[in-house]
């Protein structure tokens, strides 16, 4: 790919239209300054002072917020969210941005999921505290689950494509439920012409006429026993800290061949500083983009998929949306402390420094 063609694909951004369903988290940030913490009189603890606030949406809006700032025309948001002030905060920071908050469920018996994130300053430098999480602690109820899938039929027809973000671990917790996939995998078969691209913390999987988007851990967890023979037989728990299997780069890859074979769609498994193999009926690969200094991972596999799927619906092949997707990842990973983003602008930017300089 030159610069002419990666202007050509950028330029019909404005044009597509994509649905987001999935788990729509509110980040929410609070700047501490040390400096001026206070003693409480009640307790004899440390106050700490919040002097700054910065609200953006997470998880599923982290993929959208990434859509909006490559330029694509329209983005509507599917899931289930509070009628709470977290989720007040979470559809203003979608609007925003330019997207189509309505969609969303309100629920009274549900919450708002939220990722507060603590940031001491020192020096002037930020620092990363615990994180604080307000999550959905029961499955998600019957009814709502068909009002999700009926609102996702509706939207279809005037889409170019559909990402799944399924981020929460714990199963049928979450938007993306049992039976929501289910209707995932018939409308993928039923809709061939549209991009269906999956993004899924743990069950990845278990998908099915849609394109994937596992990371090579992912991708052996979910075929390793298939793949790998019985030393293999391992399931992913429904919990956080599963440290899981070691393997190679290529029995990762022979795994993520497998889910291929699954989903009968192509897989895009990402491989860290190997960047991105593509397994289709053939096999190909997309060499990362180096990045020096210090980087800020959180929501790279979220930039990486909006730049994928902005790229597909417009006219790429898939290893150009791939090397798209990199791009996109390399300039959020740089914006340390927040949820970056990638304009088009920035893109080209990247483009013309790291790869038309060395072609």
């Amino acid at each position: 790919m030159d610069k002419r063609r990666l202007e050509e694909i950028l330029g019909k951004f404005p044009r597509v239209k994509i649905a987001v369903i999935g788990d729509f988290f509110l980040d929410r940030y609070f700047v501490i300054d040390s400096d001026i913490a206070e003693i409480s009189i009640e307790t004899g603890r440390t106050a700490h002072q919040v002097v700054a606030k910065r609200l953006s949406p997470g998880a599923a809006g982290t993929v959208v917020s990434n859509l909006m700032a490559l330029g694509v025309g329209q983005v509507k948001c599917l899931g289930v969210i509070g009628v709470d002030g977290e989720g007040f905060e979470l559809a203003k920071a979608l609007d925003a941005i330019g997207a189509d908050s309505t969609p969303l469920i309100g629920c009274q018996t549900r919450v708002t999921p939220c990722y507060t994130k603590p940031m001491l300053t020192r020096d002037g430098a930020e620092t990363e505290l615990d994180r604080i999480d307000i999550k959905n602690r029961s499955p998600l109820a019957a009814e709502l689950e068909q009002e999700l899938i009926r609102r996702l039929e509706c939207a279809l027809p005037e889409v170019d494509a559909v990402i799944i973000a399924d981020q929460v671990q714990e199963r049928n917790f979450g938007a993306v439920t049992d039976n929501v996939r289910e209707a995932i995998r018939e409308l993928g078969g039923c809709n061939p012409e549209r991009v269906f691209f999956v993004d899924s913390r743990v069950r990845i999987g278990e998908f099915r006429n849609v394109i994937i988007k596992p990371n090579m851990f992912e991708s052996v967890i979910a075929a390793g026993a298939e793949v790998l023979g019985d030393s293999a037989m391992i399931d992913m728990p429904d919990k956080p800290g599963f440290e899981g299997p070691t393997f190679t780069l290529e029995q990762a890859k022979r795994c993520a061949g497998a889910l291929r074979k699954r989903t009968g769609r192509p897989v895009f498994m990402t491989a860290e500083k190997e960047g991105i193999f593509i397994f289709d009926e053939e096999t190909s690969h997309v060499h990362a983009l180096v990045v020096d200094g210090e980087i800020d991972p959180v929501g790279a596999g979220d930039s990486c998929t909006a730049g994928i799927v902005s790229a597909l619906c417009g006219g790429a092949t898939l290893e150009e949306a791939a090397l798209l997707g990199n791009i996109v990842a390399s300039i959020t990973v740089r914006k340390i402390g927040q949820t970056g983003t990638a304009s088009p602008e920035e893109v080209v930017a990247c483009f013309t420094e790291h790869i038309e300089g060395v072609m």
